[in-house]
């Protein structure tokens, strides 16, 4: 990739891409992100993850799983890291590997906050209800809604804790 590459150019068009998904044939909509992945340096990491998620997307999960391992251990950074941690975890759950997704979305916790603190609590609550621990779920799904009620919000957090194994 010379130094003429144009990012923003390409990120648009991924953008224009993942916004017509539902209405391209799912094979298809492989090709042209693999197509448009083959833009980077074999091996991106960004490439990688969007290829990942395209397999993810149309329910091609095994061919996802890998992809998604490559462009993190590829150093896949941002954003796209924690959306990557948050998309295998829910792969690896429809695989029927719970216990290695909710391992992945604990530590994703534990990271800095960011606008997807919520979906990695919402995908933490579904995989912890794979694992028979509902209640565990609905207590992390419920804190997670206490903060965007516009009343409520401290007794909703208190009952929500209440149903933790720390509480």
């Amino acid at each position: 990739m010379s130094g003429a590459f144009d990012w923003s150019d390409w990120e648009r068009r991924l953008a224009e891409l993942w916004a017509v998904f539902d209405t391209v044939d799912p094979e298809t909509f492989i090709v042209r992100i693999d197509t448009l992945a083959a833009e980077l340096p074999a091996g991106h990491a960004i490439g990688l993850f969007e290829r990942a998620s395209a397999q993810d997307s149309t329910g091609h999960e095994a061919g996802a799983e890998q992809l998604y391992r490559q462009a993190l251990e590829g150093g896949l950074a941002g954003i796209r890291r924690r959306r990557a941690t948050i998309q295998l975890a829910s792969t690896l759950r429809n695989l029927g590997r719970v216990d290695e997704g909710i391992a992945l979305l604990t530590a994703e916790r534990a990271k800095p906050s960011d606008e997807l603190d919520d979906a990695v609590s919402a995908f933490l609550a579904l995989c912890l209800v794979d694992a028979g621990r509902a209640g565990e779920a609905a207590g992390l799904a419920l804190g997670s809604l206490s903060r965007h009620l516009p009343r409520y919000n401290r007794s909703l957090k208190r009952y929500a804790d209440s149903l933790l194994p720390d509480a």
